[in-house]
């Protein structure tokens, strides 16, 4: 996938503001320091577009942007940033939960996880309640640049194998790092596989 544009259109305190039309969305969450806002800027390649911060945990609302006027990118807030009041992290947790199992126009989340640590218990909750929910998700695998390949490939099947304690049938992949771009072409290839079965489907019932 070519990506020619990536505008801001709007942030959202509530599932009921975000945008009104049936495009596509992908949603993109993770730890609070995750390294999110990068990701999205390197998948865009559009350096200002998600906001990054030194401190992490700065994502409080569902923000929307625009991809080629055809599919939105959703940057949800992180989960499991200690920093905040417990009401403030409540707040959060029932918006992001609700606009996951709410939203009927998101066809993906993708969770993503810091390939340099081993499993936390917050992250497999979250995925654990995804497939609980029946929400179609993949992992993204953020900062491989910190380790070797062969590191980083290691690591990820390790995580992945961990899974299967619970799950079946794994979810996709990927490996990723915004500060050399590694694994874009992989992420943005599987949205488009995606966005043309939507597309295929609906040609179909028309």
């Amino acid at each position: 996938m070519t990506i020619n544009s990536s505008e801001y259109v709007i942030s959202s305190p509530v599932v009921s503001m975000c945008p009104k039309d049936d495009k596509p969305e992908y949603a993109f969450i993770g730890r609070s320091n995750v390294g999110k806002s990068s990701l999205i800027n390197m998948l865009c390649r559009h350096k200002n577009l998600a906001k990054t911060s030194s401190t992490p945990g700065k994502t409080l609302l569902i923000n929307h942007f625009i991809i080629n006027k055809e599919w939105y990118l959703v940057d949800l807030p992180g989960y499991g940033f200690a920093k905040r009041s417990k009401t403030v992290q409540k707040k959060i947790e029932q918006m992001v939960s609700s606009y996951i199992l709410q939203r009927e126009q998101l066809v993906c989340t993708f969770v993503l996880i810091d390939i340099r640590h081993d499993p936390q218990q917050i992250d497999r909750e979250f995925i654990d309640w995804l497939g609980e929910s029946g929400i179609p998700f993949a992992i993204i695998f953020t900062k491989a640049d910190k380790l070797s390949v062969p590191k980083a490939r290691a690591a990820a099947t390790q995580w992945m194998e961990k899974m299967t304690d619970r799950w079946e049938e794994l979810p996709p992949f990927f490996i990723t790092s915004a500060e050399n771009g590694t694994g874009r072409d992989d992420v943005l290839d599987y949205i488009e596989s995606i966005n043309r079965e939507i597309s295929n489907g609906q040609e179909g019932n028309s």
